[in-house]
């Protein structure tokens, strides 16, 4: 599992909360955790100030009030927690996994298990939902497909053609099939 963490485990970039216009990276690498600060201001002191950084090891993070405080009024409690997390061990290998893995993976639920995992976030959300994945369904899952679907499917949209052919194990025969190609190919 180690060789699905890069040397980067997580980054964070944005503006100060307001009235702050700096600009702050957090990074958090495999033995570090890094914040560097971009002072922006009219001023004439500010011109030429380099960033700061604050560079910390995970132990050192943990026991570093101060810096946490900064990274939470930053980038909020939930990013702090989950920075926490991290230097603790707690890896998120799921996140971590190529969208053509997690697809595969997906494949193999129920139904109501993908509409519930669509729900957990909004990357499973656009997995779940994508032209990819209904075509993965589509193609392995339905006993009846066959290659003189794939044009509808693609005119209509693999989910809609899942759900129009496939879904409950109905299946609409190929006559009926080129009635609604037709009404498709009419519409368009």
């Amino acid at each position: 599992m180690a060789s699905l963490l890069g040397e980067k485990l997580f980054e964070i970039s944005g503006q100060g909360p307001a009235p702050s216009k700096d600009f702050y990276n957090f990074v958090i690498t495999r033995n570090e955790v890094i914040l560097n600060m971009w002072t922006i201001s009219l001023r004439r002191e500010n011109k030429f100030r380099p960033p700061k950084m604050q560079k910390s090891t995970f132990p050192h993070f943990l026991l570093d009030k101060e810096l946490q405080d900064e990274v939470s009024r930053v980038f909020g409690e939930k990013i702090l927690d989950y920075s926490l997390s991290l230097c603790q061990g707690n890896y998120d290998y799921l996140d971590r996994l190529q969208d053509d893995l997690l697809l595969k993976i997906i494949s193999f639920l129920q139904l109501k298990d993908r509409f519930v995992l669509a729900q957990l976030s909004k990357r499973f959300k656009m997995l779940c939902n994508s032209e990819k994945f209904w075509e993965l369904i589509v193609k392995n899952d339905c006993p009846n497909y066959n290659p003189e679907l794939e044009d509808l499917a693609k005119a209509m949209g693999w989910k809609i053609t899942y759900f129009t052919f496939f879904h409950d194990g109905l299946y609409v025969p190929v006559k009926f099939q080129t009635q609604i190609q037709f009404r498709i190919y009419d519409k368009n």
